[in-house]
């Protein structure tokens, strides 16, 4: 059994790569967070049975005999107040099991809070207390929380109600080629179950499946204080293996980083933003970039005007208010003009210079479910059109021709029930001339003839997974181009935005077949993932050729506080890092090809997208983010 600091752990991964003992791990889930102490031994000389009831340990697993009434309590001898605690768990007989947390002796009382797994494997979150002879006195099912994604979350008012109370969500289409893994407990078999203790709130996931979770009641000055516990209610027996803790009182901020090859320029300190783009929009000459509220005028980047009214979010409990951002001149005026998609689509007309704010029209008022776009010319004509998703359709919508303003014509790409919240790209995958759509559920080729009452032809593919705690699946922008040089294009796309994995699909064909086989680059951190790199909330990404060779390279971050300020995420304060991946084409590599990493910064991170534009005309493309952190430039030097 080993016990790691955090400062020992952080300096024994970095060395190794992975801890020796995390490689060792067995029948886990998912890895989401490096944890400060992992039971790999076989004796117990951190663990204390409280009062009666046997407990045992061999070769990394514990194993807890119950049979008396009272429950099986084993504590760690540190106490938390936050703190994450990770465990495969198998049992023989349907007994109650689970974890305590802030197991806390008030005189001939002992509170805590259990993240109970039922005899009919069901999760439940609960107060309890106990007498000091360890029998149950009390137990009280945790209330839902007011603001669940927020930190400090007050229960929800009896009279407020459930306002998901009847939703029943639709019935997936038949052919989707990836569909929500089954994550109930299984009896016989390892079951991993997660828990987060974080001020007032509980979070738990079983199984790397969805949220269980609850708040402790309204935020006073004492949340609790106590060491964690394996837990067995009733008789029987329960083994615990993949022990992993961590102190959540201690997070990290590392020493910033930045790569030899960019040089780092924050034109914000404030967070607007999680898109930008660039045009030259008041005419003179230099290139300028659109970041939410503001325009920032090159060549320095330093004076800027606002074009809608600049209000600053906070990270902990807002998000920002646009998406993804697009410029052209849409009037034909000669002036470029913005496009922001977010809740709703809304275009800003450029007022040719005049020192004024822009007027906005919602162009698609609908909105869309889509938190990235594509703005890219479909359908030859020589003008974009956006590329999104709204009630379940792919689809992309046209400006009116004469009146931008107005409402755009939309036109459904796909069936119903195939568009998702992350992932879309755009490209010819079939080398027909013709630009087809995907997402993470496959592509769609676009017929001969464009024909507004008919959909194009679907071919599902598996461009994404769920997992690593998410229920939505899909990534950012997904990357169409010749990865291996066998003159096929290939799709480079992260697997899960609020999750782990980036992949590189390799296209195959066989008498005219077109099949995609999956070449992992990272995953979570139970795997050796390139270059040893490992970050989750892959949410932004683009592709570009970052050092002139001819390849494309993938440009992908982490975004901070994807669901705000809070555990629902896995990895949520891990370093917001923004990395290049070089693309190498290496036939002893798997599909003919490797992604090389390289840091490029480990304090910003990225928001819904990224952009790569030569700002400075030099011959290599600069990048651009927009983050709750603020908005940057990196300049491209090499």
């Amino acid at each position: 059994m080993k016990k790691y600091s955090v400062l020992g752990l952080f300096l024994f991964l970095i060395t190794l790569g992975h801890a020796q003992d995390l490689d060792k791990l067995q029948d886990v889930k998912a890895i989401t967070f490096l944890p400060d102490y992992l039971f790999a031994g076989s004796e117990l000389d951190q663990w204390k049975p409280f009062r009666e009831n046997k407990w045992s340990a061999n070769n990394g697993v514990i194993t807890g005999n119950v049979n008396t009434s009272k429950p099986g309590i084993l504590l760690f001898d540190q106490s938390f107040q936050d703190v994450a605690l990770q465990a495969s768990i198998k049992r023989e007989s349907s007994v109650e099991t689970g974890f305590l947390f802030r197991f806390e002796k008030k005189g001939d009382t002992i509170d805590a809070v259990l993240v109970s797994i039922a005899a009919d494997g069901s999760v439940t979150p609960y107060n309890i207390s106990f007498d000091a002879q360890g029998n149950e006195t009390n137990r009280t099912k945790l209330a839902r929380a007011g603001g669940i994604w927020y930190r400090v979350a007050p229960p929800i008012k009896e009279e407020e109600g459930n306002p998901f109370a009847g939703y029943k969500r639709p019935e997936p289409p038949k052919d989707l080629p990836v569909t929500q893994p089954n994550t109930d407990f299984v009896e016989g078999q390892w079951n991993q179950l997660e828990g987060y203790m974080d001020v007032n709130v509980i979070r738990s996931f079983l199984n790397d499946g969805g949220e269980v979770g609850g708040t402790t009641g309204e935020e006073t000055n004492n949340d609790g204080f106590g060491p964690v516990a394996l837990y067995i209610g009733g008789k029987g027996k329960v083994q615990f293996k993949n022990i992993m803790l961590k102190d959540a009182y201690v997070k990290n901020t590392p020493s910033e980083k930045v790569s030899d090859r960019f040089k780092i320029q924050p034109i914000s300190d404030m967070y607007y933003s999680w898109g930008t783009d660039t045009a030259d929009f008041n005419k003179d000459g230099e290139i300028d970039i659109v970041a939410g509220p503001y325009i920032y005028y090159g060549p320095d980047f330093t004076n800027r005007i606002e074009i809608f009214p600049a209000i600053a979010a906070g990270p902990s409990k807002e998000f920002a208010y646009n998406r993804v951002q697009d410029a052209y001149d849409f009037n034909n005026d000669g002036w470029p003009d913005v496009l922001s998609s977010a809740f709703a689509t809304t275009l800003y007309i450029n007022p040719k210079g005049e020192h004024k704010r822009w007027k906005s029209y919602d162009v698609l008022p609908d909105g869309g479910q889509s938190e990235i776009t594509k703005f890219t010319d479909i359908d030859n004509d020589g003008k974009p059109e956006l590329v999104y998703g709204a009630k379940g359709f792919v689809r992309y919508a046209k400006p009116d021709a004469n009146d931008p303003t107005q409402p755009w014509t939309v036109y459904n790409v796909s069936e119903a029930g195939h568009a998702l919240a992350h992932g879309i790209g755009t490209g010819d995958i079939n080398g027909d001339g013709r630009i087809d759509i995907l997402n993470a559920l496959g592509w769609w080729e676009q017929p001969q003839v464009l024909d507004s009452t008919k959909t194009w032809k679907y071919h599902p593919v598996a461009f994404g997974r769920y997992g690593k705690r998410s229920t939505n699946i899909g990534s950012s922008h997904m990357a169409v181009y010749d990865v291996n040089g066998n003159g096929l294009l290939d799709v480079v796309a992260n697997l899960n935005s609020h999750g782990f994995g980036l992949a590189w699909y390799e296209q195959k064909r066989t008498n005219g077949e077109i099949t995609f086989v999956r070449h992992m680059i990272a995953d979570d951190y139970g795997f050796n993932n390139a270059g040893g790199v490992t970050f989750s909330q892959l949410h932004g990404a683009t592709s570009a050729d970052v050092d002139n060779d001819g390849l494309l390279d993938f440009i992908v971050g982490k975004r901070l506080f994807t669901h705000l300020d809070n555990y629902y995420d896995p990895d949520t304060y891990g370093p917001p890092v923004l990395y290049w991946y070089k693309t190498v084409r290496d036939t002893n590599a798997p599909g003919g090809a490797k992604f090389v990493p390289e840091l490029i910064h480990n304090r910003s991170g990225v928001g819904s997208e990224l952009d790569a534009v030569d700002l400075d005309n030099n011959g290599t493309v600069d990048i651009l983010t927009s983050t709750n952190t603020g908005t940057y430039i990196y300049w491209n030097k090499k």
